[in-house]
């Protein structure tokens, strides 16, 4: 399939339309108010997507970030054309009614790239992202308009600390579950709710943000280095300035995301994110961005990928350090040299720079550092395998979504918990209700069904926090953060609300999750399903009206990409 097969050819300056000719010059007047002048329209029009709000830390330092684009941008000849994405803080909305929109905004964002730069025929476009869904959302923005285009990051949070120790924000998810459970004081709790964000930048470990942002690098659509380095740090400015001054060039070269962009890429990326243990929501967003590129790519090549691609990376939520700690350590530029040596990384694929991956990593040592502890060479990895494995069985016929690394028993058959919200769930947890060997089975949560696929953080965190982590198990047809570990499987598809197996499931049936054999299963005879699935009713829309309706009525199944555009 063509990378932009339902994306017109675009001419090498494509403001041209709207700035030149006679019968343009009402055109040119709406520049002049803006204080152009008549030079100004030889000049390409670069868009610069600011996701800059007050709304949140991930995003709340990002305009120096578009100052310093814009700068550059101006300085080598370009004229830049700023608007704005929205952002929802996952953080800040998680385990409330505000999580459902957290999904249906990668979308939002997605339409407001493609509205912007196509609405204004925008010679290039630079997206400033950081909370979790700008990324993809970006980038599938980016893919719709293929025009000359760069991915900047906001960058990452530094680690606050309390008491020697240092914290992100799962570890205040995981205090609730601590002090829920008596193993934690009040002291404690209000300490690390005061001292996990240090301010501005995304997520500190290994989460979605920084999953999405150190992927772009492997992708071909951010500069090296850039998704590691913290948002207060000068050098992210200058990351900034410096990609801004690589886009002109791209702009100039007529280089297009659908020449970086390939199925070859995307198998970089997703190597890129097995070897760094990143998050289950890759899964969903790569799916997404494929579909946005037009490139053909299935939820089972995140298990071919797996198969081939060990974890090489010690990073949170499961293992110990986080993205500060990787960027000192190296960054991504030293986990893809590694893999590029290994036969596990395509160094033929281009990059925004104009230059092959393996030209751009030419210069990175072949094996990392001796005196750090984050990046080990292939044959010391964590894991011989990938981390992010696709179950299936008659609970998942398309496919779920599970993070098996950091188990110590990677399998458990046990009685299951039902839950058709995750409030209910969670106090079930904090009440002290849930047992060891329990499979909590929380539904109605899919795209469709919440609607938005919310994020089970809070339960999951729960679970932690209350010694349950390896002993219970958690599948859903939600989604979960990237914080997320232990014995949970999500993005279970078919939904509850479209009549998967996951919506039959009865209080107290057996189910089993076997990483090892990668099957998820309800233990009950065919004939008893096949009876509950004819009694079975579609549950009344929950919303009518706005974004959550139109996502439930648009959106497809996980195992799709919950994308509304398909066909």
């Amino acid at each position: 399939m063509s990378n932009d097969s339902n994306t017109p050819k675009q001419p090498a300056r494509r403001s041209d339309n709207i700035t030149k000719g006679v019968a343009r010059a009402p055109n040119r007047s709406m520049y002049y108010a803006m204080g152009y002048e008549k030079s100004d329209f030889d000049k390409p029009m670069i868009g610069v997507a600011n996701g800059h709000s007050t709304i949140t830390p991930c995003n709340s330092g990002l305009q120096p970030l578009a100052d310093a684009a814009v700068a550059a941008i101006e300085a080598h000849g370009g004229n830049a054309q700023i608007f704005g994405t929205p952002t929802i803080s996952d953080g800040m909305a998680m385990g409330t009614e505000g999580m459902k929109y957290s999904l249906i905004s990668r979308k939002v964002i997605a339409d407001c790239i493609e509205t912007a730069v196509q609405g204004q025929w925008m010679d290039g476009v630079l997206v400033v992202g950081g909370c979790d869904k700008n990324m993809p959302g970006g980038m599938m923005g980016i893919l719709r308009c293929n025009v000359p285009a760069i991915y900047v990051y906001g960058g990452t949070i530094k680690p606050g600390t309390w008491k020697g120790k240092d914290l992100n924000i799962v570890s205040v998810f995981e205090a609730v579950g601590e002090f829920s459970s008596g193993r934690m004081s009040q002291e404690d709790l209000d300490g690390i709710e005061r001292n996990a964000i240090p301010g501005t930048g995304s997520c500190g470990g290994m989460y979605t943000a920084n999953t999405m942002s150190s992927s772009f690098e492997a992708l071909g659509m951010s500069l090296l280095s850039s998704s590691t380095m913290a948002n207060p740090d000068g050098v992210k400015k200058d990351s900034a300035t410096a990609s801004a001054e690589v886009l002109l060039r791209a702009v100039q070269n007529n280089l297009r995301p659908s020449d970086i962009v390939t199925r070859k890429s995307i198998e970089n990326a997703v190597s890129l994110i097995m070897a760094t243990g990143g998050s289950t929501n890759a899964v969903l967003h790569y799916l997404a961005i494929a579909h946005s590129a037009g490139v053909e790519w299935t939820i089972d090549d995140f298990e071919r990928i797996r198969k081939r691609v060990p974890v090489i990376c010690d990073l949170k939520p499961s293992g110990t350090y986080l993205a500060t700690d990787l960027h000192r350590a190296g960054g991504i530029p030293q986990v893809l040299r590694i893999l590029l040596d290994a036969g596990l990384l395509h160094g033929d694929c281009m990059t925004i720079t104009g230059k092959t991956m393996a030209e751009e990593l030419a210069h990175i040592p072949s094996q990392p550092r001796a005196d750090q502890k984050v990046i080990f060479p292939i044959d010391k990895a964590l894991y011989k395998e990938g981390h992010l494995a696709i179950l299936k069985g008659n609970l998942s016929p398309e496919g779920a979504v599970a993070k098996i690394t950091g188990l110590k028993n990677p399998v458990i058959t046990g009685p299951a918990r039902v839950f058709d919200d995750e409030q209910s769930a969670l106090q079930s947890i904090l009440d002290g209700k849930i047992k060891p060997g329990d499979v909590m089975v929380l539904r109605q949560l899919g795209p469709k069904g919440a609607p938005g696929m919310p994020e089970m953080l809070a339960p999951t965190s729960a679970l932690i926090g209350a010694g349950l982590g390896e002993t219970v198990g958690l599948i859903t047809d939600g989604r979960f953060s990237g914080g997320t570990w232990g014995m949970v499987v999500g993005h279970v598809a078919p939904e509850a609300a479209v009549g998967g197996t996951i919506a039959l499931v009865k209080e107290g049936d057996s189910i089993t999750i076997d990483a090892r054999q990668l099957l998820l299963q309800l233990n009950v005879p065919d004939a008893e399903i096949a009876a509950r699935r004819a009694a079975w009713q579609a549950p009344a829309a929950r919303y009518t009206r706005g974004v959550l309706s139109e996502f439930a009525k648009l959106a497809t199944t996980a195992s799709r990409g919950a994308v509304t555009d398909a066909d």
